[in-house]
């Protein structure tokens, strides 16, 4: 990590700790403006927009970039991208024109956003999320009370939560394990630096996002309390047994397109097993729903559904091109993610290099924007000012609304 950005991430730790706001940071960020029909206060409030994202992506690449080390070789490198960064006191310092480019430079205070996210055009929009299968650390614990289907069963609830409040376009894919080293995930890498399978599973279903999980819980706290020979009977009879058992899950939100980990955090819950010999039937069951334990969980999944929606809430939307012709654009999101005639998307080129074909591509602005005047229920097309070919767009870019 370079010192700078290391004193930067310590600064803003310890002000977060103790309440203070961070200070601003003076930054200036560049945007283009296509000039169409002469109009160049289009054009200049089109640069500015582009400036605003650079700014906000030039101060948080600063205060959260994170390198891992382990034997002074760095093992992992992580950037977090968030998009409540605050822009104050913008000043232009330069216009300049371009053929019929607009280039306009702008200087601002960028801090941190207190409120709630600003990302309006986003936020609007529903991101399609695809739930994965959590797996079990220690399956052996499943067996009393025949839990054996949690790790199909709790992705399955979220799904059913998270499709009642409508706010995410929500793919079922229980059946789908992400980890194969459970105790390392989700920092398990394959030979080519990415996480697991997300990349593969994200792309076969069009999820912008990938949820997983690992249950790494469900122990009881005494198995003795349900013993069958004479001194648990004993055991019981006196009260000197627990009859509370575990629940801990680590929750994971991956970006699909990189594969990077987004939100991680790690739920832990502890209740009473009153369910009755054989009255539960498996994880979700009316006797593990009735019993305070599948309460206690209940109320877990419920802060889980929660933090999926805050998490994502202010990611950006985004959607691969599946098609180009001339002028014409196709995209893979159509009216079920919101979009609307007359949307407007920020066009970003995926690039790879020779030398690392197997790494995530590398997104690049095209500064050019795609206006949509069809839109169907699963996909969608507009223009772009020019011939796609001479823009050089091709299928899986990417279309962006911040």
């Amino acid at each position: 990590m370079k010192t700078g950005t290391l004193t930067l991430l310590i600064v803003g730790l310890l002000l977060a700790a103790f309440g203070l706001p961070a200070a601003a940071v003076v930054l200036e960020g560049t945007g283009h403006g296509v000039i169409r029909a002469d109009n160049l206060d289009a054009a200049r409030e089109e640069a500015r927009k582009a400036a605003l994202r650079d700014l906000s992506l030039q101060y948080e690449a600063r205060v959260n970039s994170r390198d891992t080390l382990e034997n002074g070789v760095v093992t992992e490198s992580h950037l977090t991208v968030d998009s409540r960064a605050s822009a104050r006191n913008v000043q232009i310092v330069d216009e300049r024109r371009v053929g019929n480019m607009l280039r306009v430079t702008l200087r601002a205070d960028m801090s941190a956003a207190t409120d709630s996210c600003p990302a309006e055009g986003a936020s609007r929009l529903r991101k399609r999320v695809a739930v994965t299968g959590f797996a079990l650390e220690q399956p052996e614990q499943a067996r009393h009370g025949r839990l054996d289907d949690a790790g199909a069963m709790l992705p399955q609830a979220l799904v059913a939560g998270l499709r009642q409040e409508n706010l995410v376009q929500v793919l079922t894919a229980s059946s789908i394990r992400l980890f194969g080293n459970l105790a390392d995930a989700p920092t398990s890498q394959r030979f080519d630096n990415r996480l697991s399978n997300v990349v593969q599973v994200a792309r076969e279903l069009d999820a912008q996002f990938v949820v997983g999980g690992v249950i790494r819980d469900m122990g009881l706290e005494d198995p003795s309390a349900w013993g069958s020979s004479v001194t648990d009977r004993l055991k019981r009879g006196i009260g000197t047994t627990s009859k509370s058992r575990r629940f801990v899950a680590d929750l994971m939100i991956f970006d699909g397109f990189s594969g990077s980990p987004v939100y991680q955090q790690r739920f832990s819950v502890q209740g009473l097993w009153d369910a009755g010999q054989g009255a539960s039937t498996g994880f979700g069951s009316p006797g593990f729903l009735n019993s305070d334990y599948g309460q206690q969980v209940g109320a877990a999944l419920a802060e889980m559904q929660q933090a999926i929606v805050d998490a994502l809430a202010c990611q950006p939307f985004m959607a691969r091109i599946i098609r180009v012709e001339g002028p014409r654009v196709t995209l893979s999101a159509g009216a079920t993610s919101g979009l609307r005639p007359g949307d407007e998307l920020h066009l970003y080129r995926s690039h790879s290099h020779f030398d690392s074909m197997n790494t995530t591509p590398e997104l690049r602005d095209a500064d050019t924007r795609l206006t949509l005047n069809n839109v169907h229920p699963e996909f969608s097309n507009g223009r772009i000012p020019q011939h796609g070919g001479i823009e050089n767009f091709q299928r899986d870019d990417i279309a962006i609304v911040w």
